[in-house]
């Protein structure tokens, strides 16, 4: 049989083993052992153990923890809380002014925490409930914080960049420094849909009633301003020692993980018990995500093997004759189809490596592609059939937040992720001016 051959039908069951209901490691590594065997009999259970040790060989993981334990800390410590209070002070009064502080908070727990599931977990424990209270339509309060939790991937410390600077070979710092122009100008986006659908509609998003905004007084909406200090604080801690050179990737993050704490203690409400859930939650979706990661290498290990790299460039270049440009629009598309049923780390350990070295041989830049290649998995995490952030706002959100309606709310949402996509593609500056300005 073509490797061609065996490559599609690799892609094919993994799809279907997805669609069972397996979980994501589980798929992918059944898939790949079952490959390595048949392809190259026992020696092909090499692949495993050579994945294992280059899993653990990878220093920049040990950041993963760190900013896992981070986000943990301000949602049990009610820090995210406080943030939240004050946004709901300041822009309360406003049509959408809940949803757009719903927004802005998620810019700043994506500035103290590189993933999505810290944002999605405070925002359905502490937004969703005031939205609800507040008379927001389900379809808002579901989309602003599906959509506005997916900024933690974009915006540094960013898990998703330090694992695409690990497969590219890139720097992180200018992959942070590429993604924060990018975060902001969706964060905007979102900012100015809210705007102009509660303005076509205010039903979705009344303001504060006059009786709530009664009982705010001037001098809370002064000391809350205290509350939005934090961020900034965290943010410098980790990014300023790590782009000036002055502490390593894994440094950086041990520093902001102790300032989280800090910060925590400081109010006194970092307890045993807030130490020993933060702990226990770090270590489960730590595991997740290296147990994802293996079977991944795993994967593409075999899919490497076969020489699928060189059959996708071959195809792309030699055959269909495409032009550069072509070509990027059809991988952010493939990207995009591959994420309504991979987990975005899955896709990129499996097909990043092949589409890395094309995207290097057409001329652009690395640093570039990385922002793209986030922007899609923000989409990814909200495309149905198995969007990660669809299936956590189902599992934290009221019953009556049906899997249909979540599905219907996130549509608008994916539409300006893809608007953000289309001017970040044509216009590369936006992620790239950043990093060279600083690096230069």
């Amino acid at each position: 049989m073509p490797y061609e051959s065996i490559a599609v039908m690799m892609f094919a069951s993994l799809m279907l083993m997805m669609l069972t209901g397996q979980r994501v490691f589980g798929a992918i590594g059944f898939v790949a052992v079952v490959a390595a065997l048949s392809l190259w009999g026992t020696g092909g259970s090499d692949m495993g153990y050579s994945a294992v040790m280059k899993l653990m060989k990878w220093n920049a993981l040990l950041t993963l923890p760190m900013f896992i334990f981070m986000g943990y800390v301000m949602s049990e410590t009610k820090l995210a809380a406080d943030l939240y209070r004050m946004f709901h002070v300041w822009f309360g009064p406003l049509p959408g002014g809940l949803a757009i502080g719903t927004v802005l908070l998620m810019v700043m727990i994506s500035a103290m925490n590189g993933l999505s599931v810290a944002g999605m977990a405070i925002g359905a424990t502490i937004a969703l409930p005031q939205l609800a209270q507040n008379g927001y339509r389900k379809e808002m309060i579901s989309g602003v914080i599906q959509a506005g939790s997916s900024l933690g991937i974009l915006i540094p410390p960013s898990v998703v960049l330090v694992l695409y600077a690990m497969i590219a070979r890139q720097p992180v710092g200018q992959l942070w420094l590429a993604g924060i122009l990018p975060g902001l100008l969706m964060a905007t986006i979102f900012i100015v849909y809210i705007l102009i659908r509660t303005r076509l509609n205010p039903e979705i998003g009344p303001p504060l009633s006059k009786a709530a905004r009664a009982e705010i007084t001037t001098a809370e909406k002064i000391a809350l301003l205290r509350a939005g200090l934090l961020p900034i604080f965290i943010f410098s801690v980790i990014i300023i020692p790590f782009v000036m050179g002055w502490a390593s990737l894994t440094e950086a993050s041990v520093l902001g993980a102790l300032s989280t704490v800090l910060a925590a203690a400081v109010k006194r409400r970092f307890t045993w018990t807030v130490f020993e859930e933060a702990t226990r939650q770090t270590l489960a979706i730590t595991c997740m995500f290296m147990l994802i990661i293996l079977a991944a290498l795993s994967f593409g290990a075999v899919f490497d093997g076969l020489g699928a790299g060189k059959v996708i460039e071959n195809v792309f270049v030699g055959e269909l004759h495409l032009e550069p440009w072509q070509i990027l629009v059809l991988m952010q598309l493939s990207f995009l189809v591959m994420g309504m049923f991979l987990d975005d780390t899955a896709m990129l350990v499996i097909v990043a490596p092949l589409y890395v070295s094309l995207v290097d041989q057409l001329g652009y830049s690395l640093i570039w592609y990385g922002v793209l290649y986030t922007i899609t998995c923000q989409i990814a995490y909200l495309t149905p059939p198995f969007g990660y952030n669809l299936f956590l706002m189902r599992a934290m959100a009221p019953k009556d937040y049906t899997l249909p309606m979540i599905y219907r709310s996130v549509i608008p949402w994916v539409l300006l992720m893809l608007l953000t996509l289309v001017i970040v593609m044509i216009f590369p500056e936006i992620a790239l001016w950043l990093p060279n300005y600083v690096y230069s």
